[in-house]
């Protein structure tokens, strides 16, 4: 009788505390942003990250190395998943408040649905469609008192949106492939890896120094974005997923409700009526994207 009850509260636990840490990712990107370039945090954050990632799993857990296809493959999901998808992020945050891009993000699922339509060739069904048109609307609502001051510009938006959509694409690119049993760990240390050293290049080319201070707010931010949610959020939705991938995709509606509360709490966010519809638009569209209207029944995956 105790291991029911063990495992309900291990389960519970780690739910909410990644509902908690992936949408912390705005909060500690905007605290970034006052004392660094976009590039200079992304770049630091991924080594860092992939640092971490890349020993645990060929030194302390000795697991094989990537072989020849499987390194091109890595090196297209880190393209897409880390160089332009969290490249374009981390820019876009510049112009977009922290509760936005939590907002944002907790859309992705519903992007993945949609995409998979063209690319693997999934039947496009009407909740679909409409979810989709209801979390942007969403965005759009929870944004729109904050054209007016600036906190938000449409550019910035736009850029969020098209690097949700470069997500996305790389969330189906990564389920469309053999990887031939490679560790999740190697995969994601290795395209962590090679997506920032991609993106290299381009924050060399726009680097200024007289705009990056090292200096303990940039600390805690690369390291919260690289440890608690590159490592650890991450590896708590795999261990969700593997434990109950139904009961698994409830926590992804607590993360804009705890995107806000964190932007809120630490970078003065204002939660009025438009956040508040806002957020009920993106839930009702994430709910909508999981009914399966032959089945008549709504799934969580």
């Amino acid at each position: 009788m105790q291991k029911p009850a063990n495992s309900s509260i291990k389960w519970l636990i780690a739910g909410l505390l990644f509902a908690i840490l992936w949408p912390s990712a705005s909060t500690a990107t905007k605290a970034g942003l006052t004392v660094a370039q976009p590039l200079v945090i992304a770049i630091v954050r991924f080594a860092l990250a992939a640092a971490i990632m890349l020993f645990v799993a060929h030194i302390v857990k000795g697991y094989r190395l990537p072989l020849a296809t499987e390194w091109k493959q890595i090196a297209i999901y880190g393209l897409l998943n880390i160089s332009i998808y969290l490249g374009c992020y981390v820019v876009a945050m510049q112009t977009v408040t922290a509760g936005i891009g939590s907002l944002a993000i907790a859309t992705n699922p519903v992007f993945i649905s949609f995409l998979s339509v063209f690319f693997l060739k999934h039947k496009m069904q009407w909740p679909l469609l409409l979810s989709l048109i209801i979390c942007s609307l969403g965005v759009i609502c929870a944004s729109w008192p904050l054209f007016g001051n600036a906190s938000v510009t449409v550019g910035g938006l736009l850029l969020l949106l098209f690097s949700m959509l470069c997500y996305s694409t790389a969330a189906i690119y990564f389920s469309s492939k053999n990887w031939n049993g490679l560790s999740l760990l190697t995969i994601n240390g290795w395209q962590t890896f090679l997506g920032g050293l991609f993106l290299l290049p381009l924050a060399l080319w726009f680097y200024q120094p007289d705009q990056n201070h090292f200096d303990k707010t940039f600390w805690i931010s690369v390291s919260w974005l690289a440890i608690p949610v590159s490592i650890i959020a991450v590896q708590i939705w795999l261990w969700l997923l593997s434990i109950n991938p139904v009961r698994a995709g409830l926590w992804l509606f607590l993360c804009p409700l705890f995107g806000f509360i964190i932007a809120a709490c630490f970078m003065g966010d204002k939660i009025n009526y438009y956040t508040i519809a806002g957020i009920v638009l993106v839930l009702l569209g994430l709910l909508l994207s999981k009914i399966n209207i032959k089945k008549r029944e709504i799934f969580f995956d």
